[in-house]
């Protein structure tokens, strides 16, 4: 395994203490998985108190303390930023994801440290000095079988959002749930373990489902298996035919490897307004992002009726009024419907923003109109003429309104 090489300079200093550098989680799991690796967390056994291997680390680079009190320090050397931390135990001693006891203890062996991780996978972990795999559970062995399986049963149901997190990994790397595994998500899915879940924190695992995922119905057909879905009660309502066709909806976008509201329009679109809404806003409060996602979904069907029936372009340049045309296309499954409309709607120049008005409420007072609440039925109308390529001049729309009736 190849690491930066200031990792090696602060295993070599820790040497000196008597302490060792163990690289955790999931940089390990990445590498068996030859997935690009991208954060590294390391944990320090040996040591005492954290402030030793503060002033350690501040040898090598600067330290960021903004998570000194859950016994992470941030390194930060030639731009990369490195987690270093103490080994610790979690016990679960209140409802909700803040309900743990945390105890940092650098005597603590990488074995008993790591029980506490939740699935054997991202158990394991990567002795720097010595250049040697610990792998006390057997990950390894199980990334081979394409497995998810947990450490600890007993540990495992202390965070219902395990179960979540079980369904990402199985969907973003195309693993099975062991059979062990499969048993303990469904007890507690039947317990209710999972009403306490805040949704931030489920849409956050939603999020890397439909984000890092080729195939995301591999998790979203998890769900339901498991039971998940009474949830998602929307979604749990599709009849078998419209589940499927949903499935290959979102496996098809996920290829494309699209924006988040893109994603999530391509799992909704079989549902109502109304039922997409509230769906939506029982994961998150983000009403800007709720809105695009209900409203990519609501014209989905659009660019093909358009394709089939040879719209004009009056029905392009009213369509980009709706929505962004250029994101409405990533939600097509056919290349040919695809090319067609975004072409047409750059050769209109409406493909990602609406056709821009040519006159405003100055430029009717140019013309020596008074302002008033009728300066808006005007405008309408001079912009209906514009949809539908009557007008395409600033000349031609202020002759519109000096000669028509209808704007006096």
């Amino acid at each position: 395994m190849i690491l930066p090489q200031i990792l090696y300079k602060i295993s070599k200093e820790l040497n000196h203490y008597d302490a060792k550098a163990i690289i955790v989680g999931g940089v390990v799991r990445d590498y068996f998985l030859k997935q690009t690796i991208k954060d590294y967390d390391i944990e320090i056994y040996g040591l005492n108190h954290l402030e030793e291997l503060e002033e350690i680390l501040k040898k090598f680079g600067t330290v960021n303390l903004v998570g000194k009190s859950f016994g992470i320090l941030k390194f930060n050397f030639n731009k990369e930023e490195f987690d270093f931390s103490f080994p610790r135990l979690e016990s679960k001693i209140s409802k909700g994801h803040c309900g743990f006891d945390v105890v940092c203890d650098g005597a603590l062996s990488f074995e008993e440290a790591s029980k506490r991780r939740d699935f054997t996978i991202n158990s394991m972990g990567y002795q720097i000095e010595s250049k040697k795999f610990l792998d006390p559970f057997g990950g390894i062995d199980d990334i081979k079988k394409k497995s998810l399986r947990v450490v600890d049963s007993r540990t495992f149901i202390e965070d219902p959002l395990r179960v979540y997190r079980a369904i990402q990994f199985c969907a973003r790397f195309e693993f099975m749930l062991s059979t062990d595994t499969k048993l303990i998500c469904v007890d507690m899915i039947n317990n209710n373990l999972l009403d306490e879940l805040p949704k931030e924190r489920v849409f956050c695992e939603l999020e890397k489902l439909m984000l890092k995922s080729n195939k995301p119905s591999i998790g979203f057909n998890l769900m339901r298996e498991l039971g998940v879905l009474k949830y998602f009660e929307e979604l749990e309502r599709l009849n078998l035919d419209d589940w499927q066709e949903v499935m290959a909806s979102i496996d098809s976008v996920a290829i494309k490897k699209e924006t988040l509201d893109i994603m999530f329009a391509s799992l909704v679109y079989k549902l109502n307004i109304l039922d997409a809404t509230s769906l939506l806003y029982r994961l998150t409060d983000n009403h800007k992002f709720i809105k695009s996602v209900v409203n990519l979904s609501y014209h989905y069907n659009i660019p093909k009726e358009f394709f089939m029936n040879k719209a004009r372009d009056r029905d392009i340049r009213e369509l980009a009024t709706k929505v962004n045309i250029s994101k409405l296309i990533k939600l097509v499954d056919d290349k040919r419907v695809e090319e067609w409309l975004l072409n047409s709607a750059k050769r209109l120049g409406v493909e990602s923003r609406p056709l821009e008005a040519i006159l405003s409420g100055k430029d009717l007072i140019a013309l020596g109109l008074k302002p008033s609440p009728k300066f808006k039925e005007i405008l309408a109308y001079v912009y209906k003429l514009q949809l539908n390529g009557e007008i395409k001049t600033k000349e031609e729309a202020c002759r519109v309104v000096r000669d028509n009736e209808k704007c006096k």
